[in-house]
């Protein structure tokens, strides 16, 4: 309970902050280059001058904020990848020599290949297809609902749950994780299936897929019900069956749209930790380099140095795709 009273107290005093802050920038803007009483000519200047200054009243703050957890972490990363454990001796190029000569990294880096290749896809997939069923049935809402729901979870609670549905018992004990019990139902043997090498990272991904697929359904749903009605029209009337419809017209109508899902959730998966960190801790060749970057930073390896070579890894892989995501959209405003 004093947790929840804590984050209610500091929701309330931030969005209070705002708009004492917003209020009263406002009124002091307007107290400084005042408009009542004056010359026709110092009010236009006055205007002038406070609407240029207006919009940083708004944006100022977030600048300011991004600087700081954005900006100075990567300038600050940047360093620290060239000094030793302490950040304190400066050790040259001896961490990006360490890092390409290490097991650990490049089985990090294979399954974090594995994720992007696996997780956008099935996510942007199955949302798509959900979307496209949800529109033609009268429960559709309450169906979109539910498979959204589990974007509303942390994927700290969302890997506690799949927790329960993967657990295994040993010695005969009864199983009360649901993949097991229905295992066992069938006839079958429980696993330890989080312990499965190399199927164990699909078992990870499965969670995220589950968190992922609820966002891109909500998306792709508002872009299919932006197709036109008249070109469905048409190509029924042309003859067309569902699936020429669904990957003929529908599909490259929204191609922007899937390209900007699948990229979304790419970056996401770059960075994902959590899930790791909460089913394996990188154990049983499930490491990913996110949760590698904290364990040598923060954790049992207390090595700043190291931590921040994994964490530039992880940025030069995240920008190319930010990039082609500004431009893609740059391209698609340009064309309107």
């Amino acid at each position: 309970m004093a947790q929840l009273a804590s984050a209610l107290v500091t929701m309330i005093l931030g969005v209070l902050g705002c708009a004492v802050y917003f209020y009263g920038s406002n009124i002091l803007l307007d107290k400084i280059f005042p408009t009542k009483n004056r010359p026709a000519q110092q009010v236009a200047s006055n205007l002038r001058i406070a609407n240029s200054i207006r919009p940083w009243l708004f944006l100022g703050p977030a600048v300011l904020l991004l600087t700081f957890y954005l900006f100075y972490p990567v300038i600050d990363s940047i360093r620290l990848s060239f000094f030793d454990r302490s950040g304190e001796e400066f050790v040259g190029l001896s961490n990006y020599t360490w890092l390409f000569g290490s097991d650990e990294f490049f089985e990090s880096f294979r399954n974090n290949m594995l994720w992007l290749i696996v997780v956008p896809t099935a996510a942007t997939f199955f949302g798509l297809i959900i979307a496209t069923m949800t529109d033609r049935i009268w429960w559709g809402n309450i169906a979109k609902s539910l498979i959204f729901m589990p974007m509303a979870i942390s994927f700290i609670g969302a890997s506690v749950i799949w927790k329960f549905i993967y657990d295994y018992r040993s010695g005969g004990d009864a199983q009360i994780g649901l993949l097991n019990a229905i295992v066992v139902f069938f006839g079958g043997e429980p696993q330890n299936w989080i312990t499965i090498p190399f199927w164990n990272n699909f078992f990870l991904m499965i969670i995220l897929v589950w968190i992922q697929t609820g966002f891109a359904m909500v998306i792709l749903s508002a872009a299919l019900r932006g197709i036109p009605d008249e070109t469905i029209e048409a190509a029924v009337l042309d003859g067309a069956n569902g699936l020429q419809i669904f990957f003929k017209i529908m599909v490259p109508q929204i191609w922007g749209t899937i390209a900007v899902v699948w990229t979304t959730i790419t970056i996401l998966v770059l960075k994902v930790f959590d899930i790791v960190l909460a089913m394996t801790n990188g154990q049983w060749d499930t490491q990913v380099l996110a949760n590698q970057m904290f364990d040598w930073m923060f954790r049992g390896g207390g090595d700043f140095g190291r931590g921040a070579v994994i964490a530039i890894v992880i940025m030069v892989l995240v920008i190319p795709i930010m990039v082609w995501n500004i431009k893609r959209a740059n391209a698609e405003m340009e064309g309107r």
